[in-house]
């Protein structure tokens, strides 16, 4: 596999927001050297996932964590050698029995008697100790692409063990670093290690579109270093486990197992999976033409066959047959801001025009629940269980800085725990239609597991196609073109999924950009694949009603020159409104009928801002669009709703788009210069000065913009009924 790598991570490199943090953690100690353990949920049985490779450490395991501790009691722990446990100096504190004695250890320091195991890789060796010579602990063991000698000799592990110079590694010079030579501590503690865990990375994740799964590999496999690789490996090379002795121990396992191993594994052949199955009279859960890491390439798949294993029964049927006839859709809207909730709640008010005694449930997180609240909707139980995608997107924003596309790239790990959300909310209710808007988790997981779609299923979006920022060189390209590629397969090999494809807004919208080298122009491919909607405002300009009425219905004088600062729904426009209210000492000697209004926001504390006198600092206001409508200038960021808002309603703004957004700096722009609308800010370049002179610039311009149209929410909803 070819991949463009960036520079190699260090121990230093903050960690990813997490989807669930643990409720326990804590250290156990043995002959000196301590191992770090965490422990999530309640419930039974415990599910305990086991360490694989010095290599890894126990975030190995993030894309199943959530999901389990939902339902089970969940515990993990960094290997020896890696992570939080510590790095013993001696090679035999490696054996096999001690990481073996390391979980009996974990689990009496939980106060767990019996766990079900859950072992990749390596991991094995340690879950065949377990259930062979603890059985009185073991419930049952899951093996993932398991380290069991088979007759066959296609993996990596076996031909590297095989090779007569490996088993005189620690005594040999360091060798060229090609191939299987990698595989030599002694290159590993010489210089080679960050070659060698990339190129095992590679070979683990055989998979295309892997990237960002490789680089966790590599970026954990740097949360240890060569030494305490080598040391973990030398005793294992110096004696390779007999598959006389592997079979015996397989021989003694009596209690239920699960052995899910990938087609093209490279590390560890298909064939040892099953042999393993076999052997112990386990079932087998084939992924097709996954890698040897399918827990973090196909985490439905796994998350599910783990599932029914670890509870004894199949999941419940989904068929749910509903005597009253009534059609019910579950409608997913992304959290990322409020304009999905906006205009969201608007095609639900048409669609309901359209589909006499639908229901509609909301699967919603924060701050999309407090619009869909205000508008009496009804929001699923479940979206309690929702990780919170708005604080991880704060969490990796700077001052007016937000790299959007590396910021979703981490989320994977909250993006998959809300996927099983949704998929434990369609298993267990029936719904006619699901319906997510920009919900990427949605999209993407049912793209890569087509069987699990129960439902007619429509996708909206206002924008396609990732783009890379300019300073993001080749391997943002590169990374880009990619997921756009991942994409143009997921919906060419799959064009059942979606069952409606809706633009909201025209072909005009669509930036003249390609998806990636020898891929298609963005607006060829959207309009094969999609259909459009125009832009769903989520309101009416013309019932408003007359513009000086409303501004008295909302308490603004005739005198008044009203300017609202708004940053929309999340946390990481902070930074402008504090640079926007530096300037209103200036800007109010310039304009001195100016009456300037800060939106806080749902996410940002009021409190927290500076506050001047003649300045008013509200939090979230509901409806904001009518106070856009009447106001004589707004400040904004460079999200489409507000702009778009204050284009319908042909109000002078500014606008200043984050740096490394590449929606707001690329999309969102080529869609207001369409419309003649707004006034770009350079964010950098606008000290309160220059926001001041720009306010008294703009304040009450007439504008000549293009007219947005007003029927988009219904021409959206016409296209989701026609699926009821």
């Amino acid at each position: 596999m070819t991949t463009i790598a960036p520079p190699a991570p260090t121990r230093t490199s903050a960690e990813q927001s997490r989807a669930r943090y643990p409720d326990e953690e804590g250290f156990i100690e043995r002959d000196g050297v301590r191992v770090f353990w965490e422990s999530y949920g309640e419930g039974e049985p415990t599910v305990l996932f086991l360490p694989t490779w010095t290599l890894v450490h126990s975030r190995v395991w993030k894309a199943q964590i959530p999901y389990f501790a939902r339902h089970f009691r969940v515990i993990c722990f960094d290997p020896r050698g890696n992570g939080r446990s510590d790095r013993p100096k001696d090679v035999h504190a490696y054996d096999e029995a001690e990481f073996a004695q390391d979980a009996i250890d974990v689990m009496d320091a939980c106060g767990v008697e019996r766990a079900v195991c859950v072992a990749l890789s390596r991991g094995a060796q340690r879950a065949l100790l377990l259930a062979a010579e603890h059985p009185e602990r073991v419930t049952g063991v899951a093996f993932i692409g398991p380290l069991f000698p088979s007759k066959g000799l296609g993996s990596l592990w076996r031909r590297a063990l095989a090779h007569p110079r490996m088993r005189r590694l620690a005594e040999l010079t360091p060798l060229t670093g090609h191939g299987i030579g990698k595989f030599n501590p002694h290159y590993w503690t010489h210089g080679g290690y960050a070659d060698f865990v990339q190129w095992w990375a590679e070979s683990m994740l055989t998979e295309p579109h892997s990237t960002k799964q490789i680089e966790d590999a590599v970026r954990w496999s740097h949360d240890t270093d060569g030494a305490a690789l080598a040391l973990s490996t030398k005793a294992r090379l110096a004696a390779p486990p007999t598959r006389r002795a592997q079979r015996e121990l397989a021989d003694r396992v009596a209690c239920p197992v699960l052995v899910i191993h990938g087609t093209k594994d490279r590390i560890n052949s298909y064939s040892d999976g099953k042999a393993l199955a076999t052997i112990t009279g386990g079932r087998l859960e084939t992924v097709k033409d996954g890698g040897h890491l399918p827990q973090a390439r196909k985490p439905v798949q796994v998350n599910l066959a783990l599932r029914e294993f670890v509870q004894g029964s199949p999941l419940r049927d989904p068929t749910v047959h509903r005597s009253d006839g009534r059609k019910r859709a579950l409608y997913i809207s992304s959290p990322i801001g409020l304009g999905h909730a906006q205009r969201d709640v608007a095609i639900a008010r048409e669609l309901r025009k359209l589909v006499d005694g639908l229901e509609i449930d909301w699967l919603a997180q924060d701050p999309v629940t407090r619009v869909l609240e205000a508008e009496g909707e009804r929001i699923h139980p479940a979206s309690e269980h929702l990780a919170n995608e708005s604080k991880h997107i704060e969490s990796e924003s700077a001052e007016h800085d937000l790299h959007c596309f590396q910021a979703w790239r981490r989320m994977d790990e909250i993006l998959i725990n809300n996927f099983m959300v949704f998929h434990d909310v369609a298993r267990e209710d029936g719904y006619d239609l699901w319906v997510g808007d920009e919900a990427w988790e949605l999209d993407y997981y049912l793209h890569e597991n087509p069987r699990e779609k129960r439902a007619r299923y429509a996708w909206l979006t206002d924008f396609v196609g990732w783009l890379p920022m300019p300073d993001g060189g080749e391997h943002e390209a590169y990374l880009t073109a990619d997921y756009n590629a991942e994409m143009v397969e997921h919906i060419a090999g799959h064009p059942e999924v979606r069952d409606r494809a809706v633009f909201v807004g025209n072909p005009d919208d669509i930036v003249g950009e390609r998806l990636g080298p020898e891929l298609p122009m963005i607006r060829d491919w959207t309009e094969r694949n999609f259909e459009f909607a125009g832009y769903v405002s989520g309101f009416d300009p013309r019932r408003l009603g007359d513009r000086d009425e409303l501004r008295d219905q909302l308490g603004y004088r005739p005198d008044e020159k009203v300017c609202i600062v708004s940053v929309g729904g999340s946390g990481v426009g902070a930074h402008l409104l504090r640079r926007v209210i530096a300037s209103f000492e200036d800007a109010k000697r310039r304009v001195p009928e100016l009456r300037m209004i800060v939106v806080a926001g749902p996410r940002i504390d009021p409190e927290s801002l500076p506050q001047p006198d003649g300045l008013e600092v509200v939090a979230y206001v509901h409806n904001l669009y009518r106070h856009l409508a009447a106001c004589d200038l707004a400040v904004v960021q460079g999200g489409l709703t507000t702009a778009m808002e204050l284009t319908a309603g042909r109000r002078p703004f500014l606008y200043f788009p984050l740096r490394h957004h590449f929606e707001q700096n690329l999309h969102v722009a080529h869609r207001l210069d369409r419309y003649g609308a707004g006034r770009r800010m350079d964010f950098d370049a606008a000290d309160p000065d220059v926001i001041a002179a720009a306010i008294d610039e703009e304040i009450g311009r007439p504008v000549d913009y293009r007219e947005v149209e007003t029927d988009g929410a219904r021409r959206a909803a016409e296209k989701l009924a026609e699926l009821l």
